[in-house]
């Protein structure tokens, strides 16, 4: 069966039920049909003496084009706990309809380790996203009005920082050459969960503090160097209120009925690459385990997990979790070339265990960032059905001599929860050890400590350059006083490196810094890596072209 066709075979639960399992009252859900809601911020004020779950992240080596089921890991894992008898909910980010439609046909889980109902999820959900660019456009177009008709804060048209934003990938438009009668300027667009309006719902602790956050945006800076926000050009209340549902975290449920929550969707390499902190704030309330996946591997999403959204929650991780195949260890080991759509080479899918000691260097640098926050870490192998026992049970006994409190493998792609069950006891003894949490930088250092203490510790490279852009850049945002926020690193999850094509663990290796951005209103900024670029591109054979109507039944067809 396929995804799509396994997530059609199971009748879902009333989501009115989901909440009740959870102690949410129905006047507290607003529902988008019978299967899935939005929760009402009110719940936290009612549960807000209740004690706090534990906090579970699964991150992962770095992706490989097999996939490591870091999703479906998170699912499953949550499944597992829920039929160890823990009452469990698991928290995900939305998929992207850039991705969705690109290189990866959805992103929902897979197997029997699915959220449902999988097409909404994967498409428009109840709306979050297309409200996210709506505000974000709105802000862009305030700004070139403002200066239409006659610029009275002095904006330097050449100054200006906001792009635009659009929720599928288009390459064309990583650069446009915008004019009116005032004249002519260069802008570009963004992918929606670039968007740093994204960014900031997602790290948003209420209404009023995402007002605020959308207030402090920087747009540009005048001919004199003053940065103008879009508070005042008189935008920030009305980006607010096309934002004002989507702050409500959305309830759905795994395909064994498990409670999840999918809310806002910054990506891992370009964003902070986490869900919502209101998500987690309610599942922590409403659950005893919460499992909760970050973008990517340790290097990007765990790494901004730790120091930036744990900043801003306050929230601290119990437990970590690091997913990895035999089949990706094998590719950082050289043992073949991978391509999509492409018949695996017998060195990635048969018994190849020096490719697999190899590669298990990139492995032990991920349990290394993890212990280096203070968290305990257990390591989930993703097991397929020909997986040689051997090679499982050797990442697992090499994994707990790297460092890690347990190993386990996990079959949740094909058993679901079950499947997971003993990854989930592996958890369960990891919450239970004394986790001393700890950031990994101070916010009072200069920037370009906190840059090179991530690229040094958490990539392994030897050092860090930056452009004279970045570096004019850098200082402008010191001597503007956003010295002491967090650092959100852009660079490629393909590899620890900046260069995708460097595997296994590189060592010395030099990040160049092309450019830095300041994201007052998300509270970081951002420091993007040569190479990267902010909107996606489409590959040259898009998931979209295998998705459509059955022209018969109606359904969609095609998603994976």
């Amino acid at each position: 069966m396929t995804d799509l066709e396994l997530a059609h075979s199971v009748t879902p639960r009333p989501i009115l039920d989901i909440g009740r399992e959870l102690g949410i009252d129905p006047d507290e859900l607003i529902p988008y049909g019978r299967h899935k809601a939005k929760v009402s911020l009110s719940l936290l004020d009612r549960l807000k003496d209740r004690p706090m779950g534990r906090y579970v992240l699964v991150t992962a080596i770095n992706p490989t084009p097999l996939g490591e089921g870091k999703t479906t890991t998170s699912i499953g894992l949550a499944m597992g706990l829920t039929n160890l008898g823990h009452r469990t909910a698991v928290t995900l980010r939305q998929p992207s309809l850039g991705p969705v439609f690109g290189i990866k046909g959805g992103g929902t889980g897979g197997g029997h380790a699915q959220v449902i109902p999988m097409e909404d999820i994967n498409l428009h959900l109840t709306g979050d996203a297309h409200a996210v660019a709506a505000s974000h456009n709105l802000l862009s177009a305030f700004l070139d009005n403002h200066l239409f008709q006659g610029n009275a804060l002095s904006l330097d048209p050449s100054s200006i920082v906001w792009p635009r934003a659009l929720g599928v990938s288009d390459r064309a438009l990583r650069q446009v050459r915008l004019g009116d009668e005032t004249g002519n300027r260069i802008g570009q667009f963004v992918i929606t969960e670039a968007s740093e309006v994204m960014a900031s719902l997602a790290l948003a602790l209420n209404q009023q503090d995402l007002r605020d956050r959308l207030g402090r945006m920087l747009v540009g800076f005048t001919k004199s160097g003053r940065p103008v926000t879009a508070q005042e050009l008189g935008c920030a209340g009305s980006m607010a209120v096309l934002l004002r549902d989507a702050i409500l975290p959305n309830l759905v449920q795994t395909l064994e009925g498990t409670p999840a929550f999918v809310h806002t969707g910054p990506f891992g390499n370009i964003a902070h690459g986490n869900c919502s902190v209101l998500s987690d704030a309610i599942a922590l309330r409403c659950a005893d385990i919460v499992v909760t996946e970050a973008g990517f591997g340790s290097d990007l999403g765990a790494e901004k997990f730790f120091n930036i959204k744990c900043r801003t929650s306050g929230f601290k991780p119990a437990a970590v979790v690091v997913v990895a195949t035999l089949r990706a260890l094998k590719l950082h080991g050289g043992g073949g070339l991978a391509k999509v759509g492409s018949p695996l080479p017998a060195g990635l899918t048969g018994p190849n265990h020096d490719a697999v000691s190899k590669g298990f260097a990139n492995l032990e640098q991920h349990i290394a960032n993890a212990k280096a926050h203070g968290v305990p870490v257990v390591v989930a192998v993703n097991a397929f059905k020909d997986d040689s026992r051997a090679e499982l049970d050797w990442v697992c006994d090499r994994s707990m001599e790297a460092g890690a409190i347990d190993a386990a493998v996990s079959t949740h792609w094909t058993d679901g929860g079950k499947g997971a069950e003993q990854l989930a006891a592996a958890v369960v003894k990891a919450c239970e050890q004394p986790s001393r949490f700890t950031h990994l930088y101070e916010l009072s250092w200069p920037i370009r400590t906190k840059i090179e203490t991530i690229a040094t510790r958490m990539y392994g490279a030897g050092s860090v350059t930056f452009e004279p852009e970045a570096e004019r850049q850098m200082e402008r945002a010191e001597a503007l006083g956003f010295g002491r926020l967090p650092v959100c690193m852009a660079k490629t999850p393909l590899s620890l490196s900046h260069d995708p094509a460097l595997k296994g663990r590189p060592t010395g290796f030099t990040v160049p810094i092309k450019e830095l951005r300041i994201l007052a209103g998300a509270g970081f900024v951002t420091a993007v890596c040569s190479g990267i670029q902010l909107m996606p591109g489409l590959p040259k054979k898009p998931a979209g072209e295998r998705i459509g109507l059955d022209p018969v039944s109606g359904q969609i067809v095609g998603l994976s």
